[in-house]
């Protein structure tokens, strides 16, 4: 598939190892003194390894490569057996999922569980869940959301966001999503309060 992929420069490499080192998939390796990209299928294209390089031998560049796979994965259904999908991030998630299939979904703004860990479970028990924070999230997010909605046929759309004014951008950019679809879709926005309850 055509992704965004790390390309290291070999030859502006000088071998210190902190790309290694920022890697949290293990897809890059020193290879006789040199930073290679040893599983294509690990690298998630976001580029946390870049600005670590002291001698910018690392860029991303869009390549026809596999498709990403978190090597977390086992381990995260480990430690919650009641996660329904992997991985939750909207930008690292599948466009199809037998997870979204005709699914209750919810789209939660990525803060929502540390507010109130309790009302997220509650929200989130026995759904697909995908969490996105509308102000840094680098993507397209009201066509990314058309492309799941409409790809994985959705029956239900929940929305959990925070009072903050940033937050509306996720209520926005879904009912945008539903809007360009060929199909009626429920929507329910649920709203967190920063003391972190439930609006009425």
């Amino acid at each position: 598939m055509n992704r965004q992929m790390i390309h290291i420069e070999s030859a502006l490499c000088n071998g210190c190892g902190q790309c290694v080192m920022h890697c949290a998939e293990g897809a890059i390796a020193l290879i006789e003194g040199k930073a290679q990209v040893i599983r294509e299928d690990y690298c998630d294209g976001l580029g946390a390894c870049l600005p670590v390089c002291p001698t910018g031998a690392l860029t991303l560049l869009m390549r026809d490569v596999p498709a990403f796979v978190d090597p977390h994965i086992q381990t995260a259904s480990m430690l919650n057996p009641e996660i329904k999908n992997w991985p939750v991030q909207l930008q690292l998630s599948p466009l199809t999922s037998d997870a979204y299939k005709g699914a209750h979904l919810l789209i939660a703004a990525d803060c929502t569980a540390f507010a109130s860990p309790y009302n997220y479970a509650l929200i989130s028990q026995g759904k697909p869940v995908l969490i996105v924070c509308p102000k840094f999230d680098r993507l397209n997010l009201v066509g990314r959301l058309s492309s799941i909605f409409k790809a994985n046929e959705v029956s239900e759309i929940s929305v959990l966001r925070m009072e903050v004014p940033c937050c509306k951008g996720l209520e926005n950019a879904v009912s945008e999503a539903v809007a360009n679809l060929d199909f009626p879709l429920e929507v329910t926005v649920r709203i967190l309060t920063k003391e972190g309850s439930l609006r009425p």
